[in-house]
């Protein structure tokens, strides 16, 4: 029989034996961070519009465009950044606003940015300010009636980037979505109107 002071002597070899035998702890494998992710042009305008209201109470949209990235794979209707002008009536000034998925070259930063204030005198160039409650469409849509009506120029230009452009123009009742084969509009030689209140498609240029 094992006397008391032969247990005190066993006792912690048997505690280091026990723990010797446990299978070793593996570390959890970390899950691979997921790819930055393009959002829609009402998604990023959401995002911008609250910081756009602190700077101004009456800040009003006057234009949204998008913003190709390297670092972000765009999808139909969506991209990695966009940019917004909002324009303040009472200040007699505008401000832009970016959002961005990642960090980016051209001073674009992850999440919402405020640019540098400019003065504002009321609407030229044939755009107009309007009100968020008219974008009731989204740039993904707006894409999808595009398309519709483009699937022969699409055939023959798979590969074509496209933007997406947001104003309300005085020649038309609605607030349109311009959906523009090319970088810009500029550099385009096909682009779709399309209405952000009903989605209807408006109007083509070439």
């Amino acid at each position: 029989m094992l006397n008391l002071t032969s247990i005190r002597v066993l006792l912690p070899l048997l505690i280091l034996l026990a723990a010797c035998s446990e299978p070793p702890k593996t570390e959890k494998a970390k899950e691979p961070e997921k790819p930055p992710e393009p959002v829609s042009g009402r998604q990023a305008f959401q995002k911008m519009y609250p910081s756009a209201r602190g700077w101004a109470p009456d800040a009003q949209p006057l234009r949204l465009r998008s913003i190709a990235l390297a670092q972000v794979k765009p999808e139909k209707g969506k991209a990695g950044a966009w940019e917004a002008v909002f324009v303040s009536p009472s200040k007699g000034r505008s401000r832009t606003y970016t959002y961005s998925a990642v960090e980016a070259e051209g001073n674009l930063h992850q999440g919402v940015f405020a640019g540098l204030e400019e003065s504002y005198s009321g609407p030229s160039g044939g755009a107009l300010p309007f009100d968020m409650v008219a974008i009731r469409v989204d740039s993904d849509e707006a894409y999808d009636n595009a398309a519709k009506k483009s699937a022969d120029y699409i055939k023959k230009n798979p590969d074509k980037p496209i933007s997406y452009l947001l104003e309300h123009l005085t020649r038309f009742p609605d607030v349109t979505w311009r959906v523009i084969w090319g970088d810009s509009v500029s550099t385009s030689d096909y682009s779709i109107f399309v209405s952000a209140s009903t989605g209807a498609v408006l109007e083509r240029a070439h």
